[in-house]
């Protein structure tokens, strides 16, 4: 399969739909799955998704459907579910999904009740299909906006993967090929949880300085862990690495940055995300992401923080001190 001409998004949530603009942007036929049928249904008749991207008017190549198994015959599908829904979503799509079909894994996280990654439970309920992942720096509004975006494609089959990129390339949305399936999930993983704590220390007013600093000891632990798990080091000085980390760690438009900020400055976890309607998956990524460290003996002091912090074992200013009281070293 080479021509990818009708295409199916699975999760109408802000980035769902932005990827579903900008298919049908490129000229794809789109088939967008949101769980609420009153969503479904507001996209068909008003062209707009008011509860997740507001003033955005949406492409009429766009259909919307609640029904799942509509999207089994596509040409290629991108699964856009949060992280921890996306097991529970891919497994009642499993049976309507047509064997051999391109699923484009576009949730940046790890399962925390396994520690794997959406391409390993794919890979569990879906073993039929041809994993791929998107990933890299690129907000759901500016996307939908058609304002220019550069992203990583990843797929293990070359061949697969340059038809895919093909389709989904638009004027302002240019995505860049690799191989490296690992890596893209690593770096869009790691840099949510670096983003939380980037949020504390501004929130803190601890200054650029040391935002600055924890932008670049993050992404010192993203590319060990990555080397360690079997990635490429290069795959993680890209788009899905070091872009991702950079746009998520240097703008309160992200979830997982304004959700640091908030806690930096006093307001409880608890508090944040009961008044949030949208993911805020580095939370949830954090404590696998220490798990993962352990395991493959990386030493990971940042994130292993930001896990503690969230695990109510290490309050904020605890764990400041203790990273600032480590014994000095080499950089690397």
């Amino acid at each position: 399969m080479t021509d990818f001409q009708n295409i199916g998004v699975i999760g109408a949530g802000a980035w769902g739909t932005a990827l579903a603009q900008t298919l049908a942007s490129a000229g794809r036929d789109v088939t967008l799955w949101a769980f609420e049928e009153n969503c479904a249904a507001a996209i068909n008749d008003r062209r707009e998704n008011s509860h997740f991207l507001a003033g955005v008017k949406l492409n009429k190549a766009i259909r919307a459907t609640s029904d799942i198994t509509q999207l089994g015959e596509m040409d290629a599908v991108l699964s856009v579910a949060p992280a921890q829904h996306t097991r529970a979503i891919l497994s009642n799509f499993a049976p309507a999904a047509r064997a051999g079909l391109p699923v484009m894994l576009c949730s940046k996280g790890i399962e925390i009740t396994s520690g794997k990654f959406m391409s390993d439970v794919l890979a569990e309920v879906m073993p039929n299909a041809v994993p791929a992942v998107l990933s890299g720096p690129s907000f759901a509004i500016d996307v939908a906006k058609g304002l220019p975006t550069a992203v990583t494609l990843a797929c293990e089959d070359a061949e697969i993967g340059a038809a895919l990129l093909a389709a989904i390339a638009a004027p302002t949305f240019r995505p860049y090929l690799s191989t490296d399936v690992l890596g893209a999930e690593i770096g869009g993983a790691v840099k949510n949880v670096l983003a939380l704590v980037c949020g504390i220390v501004l929130g803190k007013e601890l200054g650029r300085s040391a935002h600055a600093a924890i932008i670049a000891r993050g992404f010192a632990e993203m590319t060990r862990l990555g080397v360690a798990m079997g990635a490429q080091a290069e795959t993680l000085t890209g788009l899905c690495g070091l872009g991702d980390l950079v746009l998520t760690c240097s703008s309160e438009q992200s979830r997982n940055m304004s959700c640091g900020l908030a806690m930096g400055r006093g307001q409880s976890l608890k508090e944040i995300m009961a008044s949030r309607k949208e993911v805020t998956e580095g939370v949830a990524s954090a404590p696998a992401l220490k798990a993962l460290a352990i395991r493959h003996k990386v030493d990971m002091p940042i994130c292993t923080a930001m896990a503690d912090i969230i695990a109510g074992e290490m309050d904020i200013d605890r764990a400041i001190t203790a990273l600032l009281s480590r014994e000095y070293k080499v950089e690397n």
